[in-house]
């Protein structure tokens, strides 16, 4: 039986009231050659259940190097990253694997598909890498297809797919796990207005119905104003941004 927005899936439930992110003195410094270059620097971060983030800033602000680290694919020279209540720090490589599976999806400003797979295939992996039945995890997937608007487009390869279709297929890829957090680079970035708002729908209602978090990283002032509160990046901070009028 399909899920509705009326009836969130069962880990859902425990999230309502959670910070599902925390982020402590946040620091990434590289080097470049003889110096030092902080991009992140003693950053603070808290976003609760349900609530939507934008984070927007300059080019070359340091929106992606932050977004790396929520994720877990980097890691800080100082601080520490929290997800429902999980250190990233403290997680070996398997065990951080394992939790980004389990708790974290991704929509990066590129689809990443996999171009031997069928939109559905790569729309169910994240289930199947958890071991679920194939029948079971390509449902799912199905389901989610359907909610991005690709359901007749799903047995089609990436490279048969448009730039927005294959943004579509990667959205449903990133949700199929029912993630507790959702860090997202542009997500719209490539998809015309009627798909944009359908996704911005779909967005909202996870926030409301599964009490899914949102960091989304965007240079779009529309998306971000959509969300519950803007953070702006600069000098390797984030500001809180007063709500729009």
């Amino acid at each position: 039986m399909s899920d509705t927005a009326t009836t969130p899936r069962p880990a859902a439930a425990s999230r309502a009231g959670q910070v599902m992110l925390e982020c402590t003195d946040l620091t990434r410094v590289y080097r470049e050659g003889p110096r030092d270059l902080t991009v992140l620097d003693g950053l603070e971060m808290r976003v609760q259940a349900g609530e939507r983030v934008a984070v927007v800033g300059s080019s070359g602000s340091g929106k992606t190097t932050l977004l790396n680290l929520l994720g877990g694919l980097d890691q800080p020279s100082r601080g520490e990253v929290c997800i429902a209540g999980e250190s990233l720090r403290a997680l070996n490589d398997a065990d951080l694997g394992r939790f980004r599976n389990r708790q974290i999806g991704f929509v990066y400003q590129f689809h990443h598909l996999l171009a031997e797979f069928t939109a559905l295939e790569n729309a169910a992996l994240p289930l199947i890498v958890r071991g679920q039945r194939k029948r079971h995890a390509e449902e799912r997937a199905r389901e989610l297809l359907t909610r991005v608007g690709m359901a007749d487009r799903a047995d089609h390869k990436p490279g048969e797919l448009s730039g927005g279709e294959r943004q579509r297929v990667a959205i449903a890829r990133a949700l199929v796990t029912d993630p507790s957090l959702m860090l997202m680079d542009e997500p719209t970035g490539n998809l015309d207005q009627t798909t944009a708002a359908s996704i911005l729908s779909l967005m909202d209602e996870l926030a409301a119905s599964a009490a899914c978090a949102f960091v989304i990283v965007t240079h779009d002032p529309g998306l971000a104003a959509h969300q519950d509160r803007v953070l702006q990046l600069d000098g390797g901070r984030l500001i809180e941004q007063p709500a729009s009028a």
